[in-house]
């Protein structure tokens, strides 16, 4: 059966396929002497983000104001995850209990998988913020993965950077 991008971001399949090729990949980059991993990683979800808005916008401008309900959104629909989202300065960071991408910990990996997260997000915001053209606009930057239960942690934090105005 064939599907289409946008019946794909329909349906409710699982991460499990995903997960495990991202945990491959990273394993293949590591024999083969990628020291990138983590651009790489970034890269994946910068251009997934770029895929998905091509069918699904959750809002048509993101601010200071509303910038919390946005990232929740889309950790809902994209992950599938409820997560906690604390600002602090022009840092906010998003801590997932579930994360889809980093559900176990890998002895012989030492990259978190929801490095594609924090790229897939930072990029969809400012892929909003850059059709709205409004200086009130934010975009965001990918900053750390502060935890990760693929590095052993209880959760994942990914942080983000808050760029006001355009990037």
């Amino acid at each position: 059966m064939n599907y289409s991008k946008a019946d794909v971001l329909k349906a409710e399949a699982t991460m499990n396929q995903m997960r495990n090729a991202i945990y491959h990949l990273t394993r293949f980059m590591q024999k083969n002497g990628k020291t990138d991993q983590i651009k790489r990683l970034r890269r994946m979800g910068r251009n997934i983000a770029r895929t998905i808005f091509n069918y699904w916008k959750p809002i048509s401008m993101v601010t200071a104001v509303n910038v919390k309900d946005v990232i929740s959104t889309i950790y809902k629909k994209i992950f599938i995850s409820n997560v906690v989202i604390e600002i602090k300065d022009d840092l906010i960071s998003v801590k997932e209990n579930n994360c889809a991408l980093c559900k176990y910990q890998y002895e012989d990996v030492n990259i978190a998988g929801c490095e594609i997260t924090l790229g897939l997000v930072s990029e969809f915001i400012s892929l909003i913020s850059k059709k709205s053209k409004d200086m009130a606009s934010i975009y965001l930057e990918p900053y750390k993965i502060e935890q990760s239960k693929a590095l052993g942690h209880t959760s994942c934090i990914q942080v983000y950077q808050i760029k006001s105005g355009g990037n």
